[in-house]
């Protein structure tokens, strides 16, 4: 089946060798003049790639970038006859394929639309496999089936087959370098080298030259010459684990190397060229780091042109069984034995709030196995504070009221009272009184402004 390409181009002169290169390299193509006539041809089929120009009558191409919905499949090549870096870097900001200037170089089009040829063949066996495992709760590396999950692999399964940088968000134990993984193995850089650095635990002397290497000769004990983690990655994918934790200063290399795709080592003098695909994670909330100063603005806008963000697993009703058989299966076969979690550790593993989500959960399953006689994962097995149920307090009484008191002051005295014994915990003193917690905040507001 041929892919469709949708051309939007104002110049009839151009637009009409342009429809006769990308027919020939074999898709089929539909053409629009204008932002409007475009958006119209979408709604009638949804290409597989758009090759817009930037400048068009009635706006810019860029535009039909942002109609996300209509244009979630397709893969976009931006083509102009005014280049400039700013519209390059936008451009590449939206997550564009690539960006052309007129005349457009024959032979990088065919290039740029083969890599769209392959992209739609890889996305289609994605999509088999995204349905196949659905029902396992499995997808790559990634195990869960709960439904904040499946939004997971959804998004995992759009994005993988593109060169897109991805920024994958979460609290520490979620599996962001699973994630990373998983979208390396299903994207066409799978036979590429994947590598993965932490740049919280690289001391802050050495990390520049982790990242982009050194001359021989360059610093003390640089006794030869060092290829740094993106020379290493080229042609595959890089993870930045903890990206936020990078010094500020090496985050404007960093940025000046994403923007230029090209690697100074330190005491070099010649950019070294790198094709790669970067995969960025942090368990900061990614704009509160930007207000801290943790992060650079503008290259945090250049790493989350694909954002991911992964679940606490308190969050994913139903997943915590389904990891920890999968946790005590991978045991069993480590330890070539046969592991048993009794139905009380089950219960309580349920009943736990996981704090430091599927890390945590692994690592209390792997020390249990250690522990379990006869292969039976039992409550002594595990720590206390896993899941066992919290004392309850009694309920509260209600101040004695006298005949004559109005339902109103009845119901301050009870409210307060109430959050008197739960000790100002207001979730639990609402649900106690059987009302919302917004009702809650609007009886104490009210008795504040009466006071």
């Amino acid at each position: 089946m041929r892919l469709d390409a949708l051309l939007v181009e104002d110049d009839a002169e151009q637009l009409r060798p342009l429809a006769e290169i990308v027919e020939g390299l074999g898709f089929s193509v539909r053409t629009a003049s204008s932002l409007a006539e475009a958006r119209a041809s979408v709604e009638h089929r949804r290409p597989d790639v758009v090759i817009t120009d930037l400048m068009l009558p009635d706006g810019e191409g860029l535009e039909l970038r942002s109609d996300a919905l209509a244009m979630a499949e397709a893969e976009f090549i931006l083509v102009t006859g005014h280049a400039t870096i700013e519209s390059a870097v936008a451009a590449l900001r939206t997550g564009v394929l690539d960006y052309l200037t007129k005349p457009v170089d024959v032979d990088h089009l065919e290039r740029v639309l083969g890599n769209v040829a392959r992209t739609a063949a890889l996305r289609k066996d994605i999509g088999s496999l995204r349905d196949e495992l659905r029902k396992f709760g499995r997808f790559g590396a990634m195990v869960g089936a709960s439904t904040a999950m499946q939004r997971v692999y959804d998004l995992v399964t759009r994005v993988a087959p593109t060169d897109v940088t991805v920024l994958v968000t979460g609290e520490s134990g979620t599996g962001k370098e699973l994630v990373a993984a998983t979208i390396h193995e299903l994207s066409r850089r799978r036979t590429g080298p994947f590598v993965a650095i932490n740049c919280g635990a690289v001391s802050p002397t050495l990390v520049e030259s982790e990242l982009f290497g050194h001359e021989r000769g360059s610093f003390t004990d640089a006794l030869q010459r060092h290829r740094g983690h993106f020379e290493r990655a080229s042609g595959g994918t890089l993870f930045l684990d903890e990206v936020t934790e990078m010094p500020l200063e090496l985050q404007t290399k960093l940025l000046r190397v994403l923007e230029t795709r090209q690697v100074l080592r330190i005491g070099g003098t010649q950019g070294i060229p790198i094709d790669l695909r970067i995969v960025a994670a942090t368990n900061r909330v990614p704009l509160q780091a930007v207000k801290e100063g943790k992060l650079r603005e503008d290259l945090f806008y250049r790493l989350s042109v694909f954002p991911i963000a992964l679940p606490p697993l308190r969050d994913r009703p139903g997943d915590v069984a389904l990891l920890s058989r999968y946790v005590v299966e991978q045991q069993a076969q480590a330890n070539e034995r046969l592991y048993r979690l009794t139905d009380e550790v089950m219960m309580r593993f349920e009943r736990y709030n996981w704090p430091g989500n599927v890390r945590e959960l692994k690592n209390v399953i792997e020390r249990a196995c250690i522990l379990a006689a006869n292969d039976e994962i039992d409550a002594a097995c595990i720590p206390d504070e896993i899941g066992l149920p919290a004392a309850e307090p009694a309920a509260p009484s209600a101040a004695p009221l006298t005949v004559g008191t109005s339902l109103a002051e009845a119901e301050r005295h009870l409210i307060l009272a109430t959050l008197g014994h739960f000790g100002g915990d207001k979730k639990r003193a609402a649900e106690m009184l059987g009302i919302s917690l917004k009702t809650l905040y609007n009886r104490l507001n009210l008795y504040t402004r009466a006071a």
